[in-house]
C-alpha cells in the first residue's frame, strides 16, 4: 500500500537515523504540489507560484542530497524568494503618465464675501495721547485669515499673559517664568525684551473673593505697575467673578486713562453696561467675551453698539477657545462661521477675533488676536 511521505518528513527521519551516507539506494514515487485558492482560467501569476514551489522542492531534495553523502553544486533558490513573474501583456499594462494635466489657479476675491472686518487700533502713542511706544491693529481683512483671495492688512497680534499673583503652572513654563511671577512688571519686560510679545495681558486674578479678594484699587496698581514696565499695548482682564469683575475693571479703566488698553470683558454674564461705559469714558476698546455660540455673539455685539453706543472700531470679539468639552475643532468652527457670515454682510459680526490660546494650551491661534 502506498505511503505519502513529505519531503520535510523523509530529512528528518534520515536524521534520527544518524546515517552518514547511503549507497546505491533509489527513492522512488510521485512527487506531489498540492496549489489552492487560484481559481478558475490562466493567471498571470501561477508561473511565479509554480517557481515558488518548484523552490522549495530544491531546497529540499538539496538538503536529503547531502545527507547521502552526494555533492552539492550551487544551492538552490532560498524559499520565501519567488521567482520573477512573467512579463504582462502590453494591452493589461498601466498607461503611462507622458504629461502633468495642465491646471491654472486664480487668485480673485470670492463674489459673496463683500463686507469688510472691521479694523480696530490698540494702545495710543503719545501722538495719540498715551504712552505706548506703538499702537497694533487687528482686523480689516476681506477674507478668510491666510486666505489667498485677498490681502491681510494686518498681522496676527501675540499677546503674553502676566498674573497679578504666583500661579501654578505647567513645568516647562514654569522654568522660564519662576525668577518674575512675584513681579507682574518684571513678568511683562521678560515677555516683552525676551519673548517679543506684541502686548501684554494683565489677569488680576487675586481680585476673585475666593483667591484672595484683592480690592479694586489694589488691582489698579498692578495694572499701572505693567503700563510702566512697558511700553507695548496691554489687555486687561479681571477674574471672571461675576460681581466683582465690573467694579475691578471700571478701576483698572481709569488708572489706565488714555492708553487704549483692551478692556477684558464685557459679557452677558456681566454687567457689560458698566464695563462699556468705563472703557469709553477713558478711551478703552471693549473684548465682547461669549461661549462658543455666534447667536450670542451677535446679541451682546448688538447691545454693546446699540444700547452701550460703544463705537464700531472699539470692538473686539472673543467667541471662546476651547480644548476640553467642547473641543478645539468646534471652536475653530464656530469662529470660521462668525468670519463667513461676517464677509457675507453680517454686520453684527464684521469684528476682528482674540483666541484665547492659553486657556486650550496650544501654541497657535485661529483668531486674530492671540492670547498666549
Amino acid at each position: 500500500m502506498a505511503k505519502k511521505v513529505k519531503l520535510s518528513e523523509m530529512t528528518d527521519m534520515f536524521k534520527d537515523m544518524d546515517i552518514l551516507s547511503l549507497e546505491g539506494v533509489t527513492i522512488e514515487g510521485d512527487v506531489e504540489i498540492e496549489l489552492n485558492g487560484l481559481g478558475g482560467g490562466f493567471d498571470p501569476m501561477l508561473a511565479a507560484l509554480l517557481g515558488q514551489e518548484n523552490a522549495v522542492l530544491a531546497q529540499h531534495f538539496a538538503r536529503l542530497a547531502s545527507m547521502f553523502g552526494v555533492p552539492v553544486g550551487i544551492g538552490a533558490p532560498a524559499a520565501g524568494v519567488p521567482a520573477a513573474a512573467p512579463a504582462i501583456s502590453p494591452a493589461l499594462a498601466a498607461p503611462k503618465l507622458k504629461d502633468l494635466i495642465p491646471a491654472k489657479f486664480d487668485v480673485a476675491n470670492i463674489a459673496e464675501w463683500a463686507t469688510q472686518i472691521q479694523e480696530v487700533p490698540i494702545g495710543n502713542t503719545s501722538a495719540d495721547g498715551g504712552s505706548r511706544g506703538k499702537r497694533v491693529l487687528v482686523g480689516g481683512e476681506k477674507a478668510l485669515p491666510f486666505f489667498p483671495d485677498a490681502p491681510m492688512p494686518n498681522r496676527n497680534q501675540v499677546t503674553i499673559d502676566v498674573f497679578d499673583m504666583r500661579i501654578g503652572l505647567a513645568k516647562a513654563v514654569k522654568e522660564n517664568y519662576d525668577e518674575v511671577m512675584d513681579s507682574p512688571g518684571e513678568w511683562a519686560k521678560k515677555n516683552v525684551e525676551k519673548f517679543n510679545a506684541d502686548m501684554i495681558t494683565i489677569h488680576l486674578i487675586s481680585t476673585d473673593p475666593l483667591v484672595k479678594d484683592t480690592p479694586a484699587k489694589e488691582a489698579a496698581k498692578t495694572v499701572e505697575e505693567v503700563l510702566q514696565a512697558v511700553d507695548v499695548p496691554i489687555a486687561i482682564g479681571g477674574s471672571g467673578n461675576p460681581q466683582k469683575d465690573p467694579e475691578v475693571l471700571a478701576r483698572a479703566a481709569e488708572v489706565a486713562e488714555g492708553e487704549r488698553c483692551l478692556i477684558a470683558s464685557a459679557s452677558l454674564n456681566l454687567d457689560y453696561a458698566k464695563i462699556a461705559e468705563a472703557a469709553l469714558k477713558y478711551d478703552h476698546d471693549v473684548l465682547s467675551w461669549t461661549q462658543l455660540d455666534m447667536n450670542s455673539q451677535k446679541e451682546l455685539n448688538r447691545k454693546l453698539m446699540k444700547q452701550c453706543n460703544v463705537p464700531r472700531d472699539r470692538i473686539i470679539m472673543d467667541p471662546t477657545t476651547a480644548a476640553l468639552g467642547y473641543g478645539l475643532d468646534y471652536a475653530y468652527t464656530n469662529m470660521e462661521r462668525i468670519r463667513l457670515a461676517a464677509l457675507m454682510g453680517d454686520e453684527e459680526l464684521t469684528f476682528p477675533m482674540s483666541s484665547g490660546t492659553t486657556n486650550a494650551w496650544v501654541p497657535v491661534s485661529h483668531g486674530w488676536l492671540a492670547h498666549h
